[in-house]
C-alpha cells in the first residue's frame, strides 16, 4: 500500500469520525478532503481538481431538475392538493377499518410522485393527518410509523431528487432508473397498507372506521371531492412523470412543466399568493441549496478520495472477499444501510457508491450490464430508504417529532422499527427477485 493509499484510508477514518462528533456534513466534506488531498497531491493539483469537479458538476444538465421538482412539491402543498387529496381518501374510505392509516399512505405515495424530498411530506403529513387520527383514538406507535414510512417514499418514487443525482453518478439514464424504482416503490405502499388493513382487522382498537355521523354519504359529494382532491394531481403527475418515462422529455424539462403546472393549480384553487410564492420560492432555495452544496462537496471529496488510490485499495478489497456474487452484493447492501444512519444520501452516492460501482460491474448475476445497474440502483434506493427509519439517527423522527410533539421519540421510534422490518424484508425480496425493479424497464425498452 502506497503513502497516499494509507493517506486516503486516514482521510475516510477522520471523516467519519468527525461527522459522528456533530459537524455539518457538507463544510466537513470541504474541509477534509482539501486538507488531505494538500498534504498527499500538493495544494496546486488539490484546488484544480477541486475547482474541475465543482465545474464539471455544475455544467451537469440534469441538476437544474432538482430545484424544479423541489418547487414543484412545495406549490402543490402551497395549494393545499395534499390536504384536499387526504380528506377525498378519508371519506371515500371512512367505513373500513384503519382508513385513516389507509389515507395517509396513499396521500404519502401520490404526494411523493410530486415532490422528491422526505423532510416536506413527512412534516405535512403529520400537520394534516396527525390531529385526526388522534381524534379518532388510533393506535399512537402505529400511526407514527405510518406517517414516517409514508413520508420516506419520496426518496424512491420518482421524480425523486435522489435519483436524479443518482443517475449520472451510475451512468444510467434518469428515466430507466425512474422505471427500475417506480414497480419497488407502489410495492413497498402496497405492503405497508396491507400491513396496517391486517393489524386494524386482528384488532378493531388499532384503528377504528370513521364514525358515521362523520362520514360523507351522498354520492353526489364523494365525487366530487374525489373529482377536486385527486383529478388534478394525478393528471399533474401523469404528465410530468409519463412524459419522462415516455422518453418524450428530459427530467429537467418535464420538472420545468411540472413547476408551471404546480403554479396553475394554485391559481386555480385561489391559493397563488404573493405570500405563498415566497414560501415556497425560499423553501426551495433552502431545501435545493442544502441538496446541492453537499452534493458539491461529496464529490470533491470523491475525487480527491479516489486520486489518492485510496478508492481502489477498498474495491479490490470486496472484490477478493471469499464469497459468490450475491454474497458480495449483500455484503455491499449491509455497508450501504449502516453508512445510511451517519450520512445523508449525497455523501453516500457521489462517495461511496463510486467506490463500490466496479465491483458491481463486475458481478456476474444473470444480467446484462446495463439491467444489473438499473437493479442496483432500485436496491441502493430501497436501502437508503430504510436508513430513515434506522434509529437512532432515523432523520424522520425529528421531522415528525417537530410538528407532533405529543408523541415522544421512543413511540415514533417503535411504530418506525415496524415498518422499516417491513423494508428489511422487501429489500431481501427485491435481492432475490430483480424482476421487480427491472419489469417495467424492460417494458419501455420494447
Amino acid at each position: 500500500m502506497t503513502p497516499n493509499q494509507m493517506l486516503g484510508l486516514l482521510m475516510l477514518a477522520s471523516m467519519i469520525s468527525i461527522i459522528f462528533i456533530g459537524f455539518p456534513i457538507s463544510f466537513t466534506l470541504l474541509f477534509i478532503a482539501l486538507v488531505f488531498g494538500s498534504i498527499g497531491l500538493g495544494v496546486d493539483l488539490t484546488f484544480n481538481l477541486a475547482y474541475l469537479q465543482i465545474w464539471g458538476f455544475m455544467k451537469d444538465d440534469i441538476l437544474p431538475a432538482v430545484p424544479l421538482f423541489i418547487f414543484m412539491g412545495f406549490m402543490v402543498e402551497q395549494a393545499g392538493l395534499m390536504s384536499r387529496l387526504f380528506e377525498a381518501v378519508r371519506h371515500l374510505l371512512a367505513p373500513i377499518r384503519g382508513s385513516l392509516y389507509i389515507a395517509v399512505l396513499i396521500t404519502a405515495t401520490v404526494f411523493a410522485m410530486a415532490t422528491g424530498i422526505v423532510g416536506a411530506s413527512v412534516a405535512v403529513l403529520g400537520i394534516m393527518a396527525a390531529p385526526m387520527i388522534l381524534k379518532a383514538g388510533y393506535d399512537d406507535k402505529l400511526s407514527a410509523g405510518a406517517i414516517a414510512a409514508g413520508g420516506t417514499l419520496g426518496i424512491l418514487i420518482p421524480p425523486s431528487v435522489m435519483l436524479v443525482v443518482m443517475g449520472p453518478v451510475m451512468g444510467v439514464p434518469v428515466n430507466a432508473l425512474y422505471a427500475a424504482c417506480m414497480g419497488p416503490g407502489f410495492m413497498l405502499a402496497a405492503v405497508y397498507m396491507i400491513y396496517c388493513l391486517v393489524r386494524s382487522f386482528i384488532n378493531p382498537k388499532l384503528g377504528p372506521p370513521l364514525p358515521k355521523e362523520e362520514r360523507i354519504t351522498d354520492i353526489r359529494l364523494l365525487v366530487r371531492e374525489f373529482m377536486i382532491g385527486v383529478v388534478p394531481l394525478a393528471a399533474l403527475i401523469t404528465v410530468t412523470l409519463g412524459t419522462i418515462l415516455g422518453g418524450l422529455a428530459t427530467a429537467t424539462e418535464a420538472a420545468s412543466c411540472g413547476a408551471l403546472g404546480a403554479t396553475l393549480l394554485a391559481l386555480a384553487y385561489g391559493r397563488l399568493t404573493p405570500q405563498a410564492l415566497k414560501k415556497a420560492a425560499v423553501a426551495t432555495v433552502v431545501t435545493a441549496s442544502m441538496v446541492l452544496i453537499l452534493a458539491v462537496a461529496s464529490n470533491v471529496f470523491g475525487a480527491i478520495f479516489t486520486r489518492l488510490g485510496a478508492a481502489t485499495v477498498i474495491t479490490d478489497a470486496v472484490a477478493q472477499i471469499p464469497l459468490p456474487d450475491m454474497g458480495k452484493l449483500v455484503v455491499i447492501m449491509a455497508v450501504i444501510f449502516l453508512l445510511g444512519w451517519p450520512f445523508e444520501w449525497p455523501a453516500i452516492i457521489l462517495v461511496f457508491v463510486p467506490i463500490f460501482l466496479p465491483v458491481v460491474q463486475t458481478l456476474e448475476l444473470g444480467l446484462n450490464k446495463g439491467e444489473l445497474l438499473l437493479w442496483f440502483g432500485a436496491l441502493l434506493a430501497v436501502n437508503l430508504q430504510t436508513a430513515f427509519l434506522s434509529p437512532p439517527v432515523a432523520m424522520s423522527a425529528y421531522f415528525l417529532k417537530n410538528v407532533v410533539p405529543r408523541w415522544d421519540l421512543k413511540t415514533i421510534y417503535a411504530g418506525m422499527g415496524q415498518f422499516m422490518a417491513l423494508q428489511v424484508v422487501f429489500l431481501l425480496l427485491l435481492l432475490f427477485f430483480p424482476a421487480i425493479a427491472l419489469w417495467l424497464p424492460r417494458l419501455l425498452a420494447n
